[in-house]
């Protein structure tokens, strides 16, 4: 079952997700990730860390499976927006 992992805007880049779902530190090491571990997208693999994201796909990496969701804006959660 995938783990939602919720963004803020319409799409986030591969390597900020796996440092957002704690898989890697930092870039550099979202590229060694990448090019050491099998990581497919919607069941695709894939090696960009500059691969864009949208809500409704899905990652499997590192042994977990992401699942990319709207985040919830914080201006709607006050009720202003």
């Amino acid at each position: 079952m995938p783990i939602d992992v919720p963004i803020r805007g319409d799409t986030i880049r591969l390597g900020q997700l796996l440092k957002l779902a704690g898989l890697v530190d930092h870039g550099g090491e979202a590229r060694a990730f990448l090019a050491d571990q099998r990581v497919l997208v919607n069941g695709q693999p894939e090696h960009r860390r500059g691969r864009q994201l949208h809500p409704g796909d899905v990652v499997a990496a590192g042994g977990r499976e992401l699942r990319v969701v709207a985040g919830i804006d914080p201006m709607e959660r006050r009720g202003t927006a």
